[in-house]
């Protein structure tokens, strides 16, 4: 779609929620700044109406940056939905409201905002995770490659029959230490992925294969060994949010890269500082999903009471909500009338 035909068709929207802020901010044509303005009943604001036109003004915006449209049509969005963003949250920026709005809304929007940077960030994650995941099952001397042979030891020991609880180091007595431990490990990766892209994304893209590598290897390796059961079970259901978080934190990083690598007609640190500001709702939906992720590792995947087919059931379910979530959360419901965003 051109930006003409797009601007055409999405115009009467824009300028239906410009109308409504106008008013909501008590901004009135300068014929009507007189003493007989005074006398005009204002219009109530219909508050669902004015949300579903910054939702949808939000996907025009995205839609608008992904297809590189001119600087002025995205300058106009930007503007028009900082504004209704400001009157919608002004009252409880941090409050539950703002947390249900980020939680329903504003994340899962802004992951498929970043579409394009979630899939070469799954494509630089699962790729090398499966090339050696295979060749690690293949041979599984070739673990030596990515750990010492007491590493290798000590993933035996943490998915063997005898562990006490699966995938607990030895330094670890109980499962809140564990939590601990995953909450710090996990964001700590996800933090590489993310601030990676300031080196001109090349730091999102390494961290991104060297974690896909690593998985990849432990999974080839333990598979050989004779332990998928007891590595795949323990994995199956906290992987739907800590995988998931990872290629998300990638994406946002490979956002900040793509931004300093073309900044178009902006300077590098003013691309820079917008991308951040796209990506940081991704981040903090990240930080989220690490933390879920931590708390069911902790005292769900590693437990030896749960049978391998309960922990395969969960795990199936929260990858499919994962996956439902992002993909279609956060969507306006259709309106008879609206127009196409293209």
């Amino acid at each position: 779609m051109t930006p003409l035909l797009f601007e055409a068709q999405n115009a009467p929207l824009w300028k239906e929620l410009e109308s409504a802020l106008d008013r909501a901010e008590n901004k009135r044509p300068p014929k009507q700044r007189d003493k007989t303005a005074t006398k005009v009943k204002p219009v109530p604001l219909d508050g669902a109406r004015l949300a579903e036109l910054y939702r949808r003004s939000c996907e025009h915006l995205a839609l608008a940056q992904a297809r590189a449209y001119p600087i002025h049509l995205t300058q106009r969005l930007e503007s028009l939905t900082q504004r209704a963003h400001r009157l919608i949250y002004r009252h409880h920026d941090y409050g539950l409201g703002r947390l249900k709005q980020l939680v329903l809304v504003d994340f899962p929007q802004s992951v498929r905002a970043h579409r394009w940077y979630l899939l070469a960030a799954t494509l630089l994650f699962v790729v090398p995770m499966l090339a050696v995941g295979w060749a690690t099952w293949r041979d599984p001397g070739f673990i030596l490659h990515l750990a010492d042979a007491q590493q290798a030891q000590e993933f035996d020991g943490m998915y063997d029959e005898n562990a006490r609880a699966f995938g607990r180091t030895r330094d670890a007595s109980t499962d809140w230490q564990m939590f601990g431990f995953y909450v710090m490990h996990n964001i700590g990766i996800g933090f590489q992925c993310f601030a990676g892209g300031l080196f001109a994304g090349i730091g999102s893209v390494f961290f991104l294969v060297f974690n896909g590598v690593q998985i990849g290897g432990v999974a080839g390796y333990l598979t050989a060994r004779g332990h998928s059961e007891n590595f795949y079970s323990f994995v199956a259901t906290h992987g739907a949010f800590e995988l998931t978080a990872i290629v998300l934190s990638g994406a946002a990083g490979l956002r900040l890269g793509y931004a300093l690598l073309a900044p178009g007609r902006r300077t590098r640190l003013e691309a820079l500082k917008h991308a951040a500001g796209d990506a940081i709702t991704v981040i903090y939906g990240v930080i989220g999903m690490l933390v879920a992720a931590a708390a069911v590792e902790a005292f769900w995947s590693s437990a030896r009471w749960l049978e391998p087919a309960v922990k395969y059931g969960a795990g199936a379910l929260c990858w499919v909500l994962v996956i439902a979530y992002l993909g279609w959360q956060g969507r306006p419901l259709p309106r008879s009338g609206a127009s196409d965003a293209g």
